[in-house]
């Protein structure tokens, strides 16, 4: 007996560096809807995972250790069924490498900056963007 196909859907969440929003994105799309997708993530160019990152998804229970920063060229010529732009900035950059077929839809998040703040209202604001990131996810994609 042969392994069964996988019928998951491929998703990609593209931003500017593929540190902050698009990885979020893909931690949360696993832990939520991995059953159904199979998630990639990455960027204009790679930027590497910005470590308050990993921290407001440990917080809920989400290990993204095993992710990296990519570059959307490693996904050139790949099909995906949803092509998810995070970020107003990068959108047509991105999408170009891409086939074409796949659905696309674009959620601009606000950039969280580390600039002139302390830790805790770094974190805050990190906590924020997972949040609204986590709530998006779960409208746009619970009946896909």
């Amino acid at each position: 007996m042969g392994k069964a196909p996988d019928t998951r859907k491929n998703i990609i969440f593209l931003c500017s560096y593929n540190s902050v929003r698009s990885q979020i994105a893909e931690g949360l799309m696993k832990d939520l809807y991995g059953d159904r997708f199979d998630v990639c993530s990455a960027g204009v160019a790679s930027g590497g995972i910005n470590p308050y990152t990993v921290k407001v998804l440990r917080e809920k229970g989400i290990d993204i250790s095993g992710q990296r920063s990519k570059s959307v060229t490693e996904y050139k010529g790949r099909h995906f069924d949803y092509i998810v732009t995070l970020c107003d900035s990068s959108g047509p950059t991105l999408t170009r490498y891409l086939s074409d077929d796949g659905v696309h839809i674009h959620q601009n998040f606000t950039a969280v900056t580390e600039l002139g703040a302390d830790e805790e209202v770094i974190l805050n604001n990190f906590r924020k963007l997972r949040d609204e990131i986590r709530a998006w996810l779960l409208v746009q994609f619970r009946d896909s």
